[in-house]
């Protein structure tokens, strides 16, 4: 299996797994004819759904493809770690091109988060990068309103006792990172993956993903004009987050990009487009002539001229002057440095991380499985019983509605004040008149005349009839 140990970096571990197109399925594998694209897996998903490009032939058949699991993603296997944001992963991508040996990539990202991990390699390592390509990014710091929500849907999530409340919650998660109108399928696939890979009784690895994106950090001006390499925006003109007015801002600041920063809007787009079907196919033709207008070099593997340690400890230094945090310079006298000492979270932030973690890894052991024997989920999510009281009734009504009880007021009756022998015998009578009413009835019809009965026969006879009993009637 492709997958990279990071050794040599202290007490910090991990394992990443990577995947490549190349014939080998390893990096030693790639054609150094052709330019590689390194492309940073959505939020809160994995390398198992970015088979909307790497299956693509206009990327597939003239790129190196490689992607990688971060932390706490897929199959990468990592310590958990308080100081984790986005600068560290920044840091792990530049490790993980040094371990592999890989030439200046072009950077494809898709999501905020990935986006800020993007931009910050570029800056910090620019010499790895030939290009920035950022699919939904993340245009300033959410509102707070949004965050909330957030953070509710996760902690209903990591604490639900049934499948309902669970289904609830990530169906609430899945509108979120694709829109509300998002395909039926792709719903059932999403909670799917969702169900066994963060299940209630891995909550605590939950929360070391949830964390990163609840408390994400945004690009500050200074450092989106530090990017130095071509840069392209893709937004979704239904993106319910960011304006487009904010993405042109954000374009803006990116003064020292050759030629200015390329924002293209996608119609009716929303949400990471690049997992949903309908919009990956246009974001790969835009991104295709986007690259092709970009000069190719060298694309043959290649050692590092600097040692790593050295190489990390110069962007130690580009980063406290960038950030005017020199607190971070003490880390440079350490004798081995690694990706947690580019953290820029406040010690409260991964104080309560920390916490939160610990408190998880305790109620995990009798947390819910919505897992069968198998390892597969109990039911796909559009085949569930619209019957719990999350759901809503045709009044918009919880499941407390009207449509869901009996009427409580009784109905007035004329012989309430009766006995029951009365009111039952009051039925009987009221049956037996109705029984009267269609024997008088059946008795009449006998009586009409039999040519005309014959007639309205033969007008409505039909193949299974015999013509002999229909001739003579008895």
């Amino acid at each position: 299996m492709p997958y990279v140990d990071v050794p040599g970096l202290g007490n910090d571990y991990v394992t990443f797994f990577y995947q490549t197109n190349s014939a080998t399925g390893y990096a030693s594998g790639i054609d150094p004819s052709k330019p590689t694209v390194l492309f940073l897996h959505p939020d809160l998903l994995d390398t198992s759904w970015i088979a909307q490009q790497f299956g693509d032939p206009r990327l597939d058949a003239q790129y190196n493809l490689i992607s990688f699991d971060r932390r706490y993603a897929g199959k990468t296997q990592s310590r958990f770690n308080a100081k984790h944001d986005s600068y560290t992963d920044a840091v792990d991508v530049a490790i993980l091109c040094s371990e592999l040996r890989l030439p200046p990539v072009h950077v494809l990202t898709s999501g905020p988060y990935a986006g800020d991990v993007g931009a910050r390699f570029c800056v910090l390592f620019p010499e790895m990068a030939k290009s920035l390509t950022m699919i939904t990014p993340g245009a300033g710091r959410s509102a707070d309103t949004d965050m909330n929500a957030f953070e509710e849907m996760f902690y209903m999530w990591e604490t639900a006792d049934d499948i309902q409340t669970l289904e609830f919650s990530l169906y609430q998660v899945v509108q979120f990172i694709c829109g509300p109108d998002v395909d039926q399928d792709l719903a059932d696939d999403l909670i799917a993956y969702y169900e066994k890979v963060y299940p209630p009784f891995r909550a605590a690895r939950l929360v070391q993903v949830a964390n990163s994106v609840v408390n994400r950090q945004p690009l500050s001006k200074l450092e989106l004009a530090s990017i130095q390499v071509p840069c392209l925006l893709l937004h979704g003109d239904n993106d319910g987050l960011w304006s487009k007015s904010k993405i042109d801002a954000m374009a803006a600041d990116m003064t020292s990009v050759p030629g200015g920063a390329k924002v293209v809007t996608v119609k009716g787009g929303r949400g990471y487009m690049a997992i949903q079907p309908e919009f990956a196919s246009v974001i790969n033709r835009v991104y295709a002539q986007f690259l092709a207008r970009l000069p190719c070099h060298d694309q043959g593997l290649r050692t590092s001229v600097e040692p790593l340690n050295a190489r990390l400890r110069r962007a130690l230094d580009d980063l406290a002057d960038l950030t005017g945090d020199y607190t971070l310079a003490d880390a440079r006298d350490q004798e081995v440095l690694n990706s947690m000492s580019f953290s820029r979270s406040s010690y409260k932030s991964q104080q309560a991380a920390a916490k939160t973690y610990k408190s998880f890894m305790v109620r995990q052991k009798n947390a819910f499985s919505p897992l069968m024997s198998n390892g597969r989920p109990m039911r796909r999510y559009s085949e569930r019983k619209h019957d719990h009281w999350f759901q809503g009734d045709r009044h918009g009504m919880s499941y407390a509605g009207k449509d869901h009880e009996f009427d409580p007021t009784p109905k007035e009756r004329d012989d309430q004040d009766e006995s029951p022998r009365e009111q039952v015998r009051d039925i009987i009578q009221q049956r037996q008149a109705e029984r009267d009413k269609v024997t008088i009835a059946t008795a009449a019809v006998t009586k009409v005349d039999q040519s005309t009965l014959l007639k309205s026969g033969v007008a409505r006879a039909s193949a299974s009839l015999p013509l002999g009993r229909l001739l003579n009637p008895r």
